[in-house]
């Protein structure tokens, strides 16, 4: 995985990678940072310095998504010298319009640097040069860079130049990245030519560049930490087993991929904003990006143990690169401030997919006809949509349409568009596909067309007291009976039950062979004889759930689902099928970011420096969710595997409505003590959702089981030993 997409970006992360790999010897980390790197002329006649310049300035005519790809790639190897510091210089130069210095930057013959602070000020002559004196420090690569990117404060507000390092004072300063270095650049009455100042730059468009290319320089190095840490993990063992299967490791390890996904999700969405939404998408890339790579970093040493504290390891140089990045960023408090800022007036950013032109015949027709079925109410507009496969458009026709991924993106986009909306099936969206796949036609005929319509309501019969999220483990029995099964033992846990009419059921129908297999997948009437169903009284003073007791209940073979004993394939059908759906949105509790900010906004008084960090937690975290959602499209759409991106989405969401309900209960203070009650105002509502979403993090698969998943399914870390092994 990498912050690319495209089969085209991947293949740049991997000649980057690998001429990293062939041209920066180990040794050279630790070769100090005085001079120009040996590899230097390399990496221009690779193009790397000017993959974001246009073809006329000496570049390759790419742009800042390509350029962040490589930063990201060279990262990984910790590439040592001025290469970060000159394509941020050439950037920050070429937003100015300013082409005359690009072509040395881009072939390598000059090396450039960027203050983001300073104490400069300038006195503009007649001819529009500027007279500039004062210090800039710490300006990371500044001893080595020929051409120096500095802030001047002067009677028009803050401006920038670009002036020859040879004219200034340059001192350099012990850095705490031992691979580059950090100087203080001092000017004394120098003529700055009008040439040289970069007139329409401005400090936030210097820190959007910034943000995303360090925050792509980030990424890289949470990258070679997880994955560096996650080796290790595989093959150093304790207490008789590698530390990788310990779930304290294990999870920590997975909560580093989160991070990273979240990172690069962050960095690659701002690279193609643009406007104000650059600004709103920089500002959480800078949140997120640096903050990943120094925690990646950290947790990387604490799995490596002692000899990650060691000067010989590499890792500490990773930790040193990630705080001297988020030194140089500014404290992710002070991009938080600005995330919530833009919240509050308004900014958002909408993820839009740009889809191939020949989408647009196919666009017609599907609009057509949502039209016709527009123009339907109630229940004969429902079962329209059912009819023409537009519920679940990917399963096979007749129930869905067979749709591939930029058919499933149109069908969304066109009846939001037509503000048709989809029937609720709940539990029925996780049924459905099983019986799409395993069921008889018969089973398909009888259930699918009025489940699809919304006019069936199920429930599913899995969870036990026992069993938890360990299905496996039931203990149901089926007990085969002429004509038939008989169903005896309890479940729990059960939404909708009490007013569910049939429900999907799984029990042990054997007790040989492993505790997957002697499964069956049962559909039951819960109106039959011996179904008894006890509402459960949630936190909320609320009874979605129930426990419900099967005893001697009948079930006709005519409704076992896929094979007898082969019901956890099945089960598994249906289980993946909920987690997608519970892990979109605010699963029903309406604890969405834009509620948050509407309260915010209905506080009447100015949120604290605390409230405004919190508030942008949420508003970041939202945020990458939605570019994991988009990425996770967008592989679909090139007929790629989701990977990690759909995982860490997952294990996100779940949790995100929790975030937002907490934040909004601790914004309201002393009055959140009042009832936890969706007609008492903003207090209870709000109380309610944040009774409500604790939920979230168990019935969509529990947080630490999820965790696992990443772990093992991501990193390739070793299961968990089977019990009594």
């Amino acid at each position: 995985m990498a912050i690319g997409l495209s089969e085209e970006h991947e293949a740049l992360h991997e000649s980057v990678s690998g001429w990293a790999e062939r041209n920066v010897p180990a040794e050279l980390l630790r070769a100090g940072a005085d001079e120009r790197p040996p590899f230097w002329s390399g990496l221009a006649e690779q193009g790397l310095l000017g993959l974001h310049l246009p073809e006329e300035s000496g570049g390759s005519g790419y742009g800042l998504l390509e350029a962040a790809v490589a930063v990201e790639a060279l990262a990984e190897r910790m590439t040592p010298g001025p290469y970060v510091p000159t394509v941020l210089a050439s950037a920050v130069i070429h937003a100015s319009k300013r082409h005359e210095l690009l072509e040395s930057l881009a072939d390598g013959s000059r090396t450039g640097a960027v203050a983001l602070t300073g104490a400069l000020t300038g006195i503009r002559a007649e001819d529009g040069s500027l007279v500039v004196s004062g210090t800039a420090e710490p300006v990371l690569g500044g001893s080595l860079a020929d051409v120096l990117v500095l802030p001047v404060s002067t009677a028009n507000g803050e401006e920038w130049i670009a002036v020859d390092a040879a004219a200034t004072t340059v001192t350099p300063v012990k850095s705490l990245d031992l691979t580059r270095s950090v100087a203080k650049v001092e000017l004394a009455e120098v003529t700055v030519p009008a040439e040289r100042v970069l007139d329409g730059v401005e400090g936030p468009d210097v820190l959007n560049l910034a943000a995303v290319l360090l925050g792509a320089e980030a990424a890289g190095l949470a990258s070679w930490c997880v994955r560096a840490a996650a080796d290790y993990a595989k093959v150093r063992v304790q207490f008789g087993r590698p530390i990788g299967q310990f779930q304290g490791i294990k999870h920590k390890l997975s909560r580093m991929l989160v991070a990273l996904e979240q990172a690069r999700a962050t960095v690659w969405d701002a690279t193609r904003a643009t406007g104000k939404e650059l600004e709103y998408a920089a500002a959480i890339a800078g949140v997120m990006a640096p903050d990943a790579a120094v925690q990646c970093a950290k947790d990387a040493i604490q799995t490596f143990g002692g000899i990650g504290y060691t000067f010989e390891h590499d890792v500490h140089l990773y930790y040193r690169r990630a705080l001297t990045l988020r030194a140089l960023l500014g404290p992710s408090a002070e991009w938080a401030a600005s995330v919530t800022e833009l919240a509050l007036a308004g900014v958002t950013r909408e993820m839009e997919i740009d889809l191939p032109e020949d989408a647009e015949e196919l666009r017609e027709s599907i609009r057509a006809e949502i039209a016709e079925i527009a123009q339907l109410e109630g229940k004969e507009q429902k079962r329209a949509l059912a009819a023409r496969g537009f519920v679940m458009p990917h399963l096979p026709k007749p129930w869905g349409r067979a749709a591939k991924p930029l058919e499933q993106v149109l069908i969304a986009q066109e009846l939001k568009a037509a503000k048709v909306k989809l029937p609720a099936m709940i539990i029925g969206a996780w049924v459905v596909p099983s019986i799409a796949v395993y069921g008889t036609p018969e089973l398909q005929e009888r259930f699918l067309p009025k489940t699809l319509s919304g006019e069936m309501i199920w429930c599913q019969l899995f969870s036990e007291p026992g069993a938890g999220s360990d299905l496996a483990s039931l203990q149901m029995k089926a007990e085969q009976v002429e004509g038939g099964w008989k169903l005896n033992g309890q479940k729990i846990w059960t939404s909708v039950a009490h007013v569910a009419e049939w429900g999907i059921c799984i029990a042990r129908n054997s007790a040989a062979g492993t505790k997957h297999e002697g499964i069956t997948y049962f559909l039951v009437d819960m109106k039959a004889p011996g179904v008894t169903v006890r509402p459960l009284t949630e936190m909320t003073g609320e009874n979605l759930f129930n426990e419900v007791f099967l005893d001697d209940v009948f079930v006709p073979d005519d409704l076992v689902v896929g094979e007898v004993g082969d019901g956890w394939k099945v089960a598994r059908n249906t289980l993946s099928n909920e987690r997608v759906s519970l892990s979109s949105g605010s699963g029903g509790t309406g604890a969405s970011v834009p509620d948050l900010l509407g309260l915010a906004g209905r506080l009447g008084r100015e949120l604290t420096p605390a409230e405004a960090q919190e508030v942008a937690g949420v508003v970041c975290e939202g945020h990458s969710i939605n570019a994991l959602s988009l990425r996770v499209t967008l592989k679909q759409l090139a007929g790629n595997e989701p990977g990690a991106d759909a995982s860490v989405r997952k294990l996100l969401s779940t949790s995100h409505a929790q975030h937002v309900s907490e934040t909004a209960v601790n914004l309201l203070g002393p009055a959140a003590v009042v009832a936890a009650d969706m007609q008492l105002g903003d207090p209870g509502y709000w109380n309610r959702a944040v009774l409500a979403t604790r939920a979230m993090t168990i019935y969509g698969g529990t947080t630490e089981v999820q965790l696992n998943i990443i772990g093992e399914r991501m990193l390739g870390l070793p299961r968990d030993p089977e019990p009594g092994k």
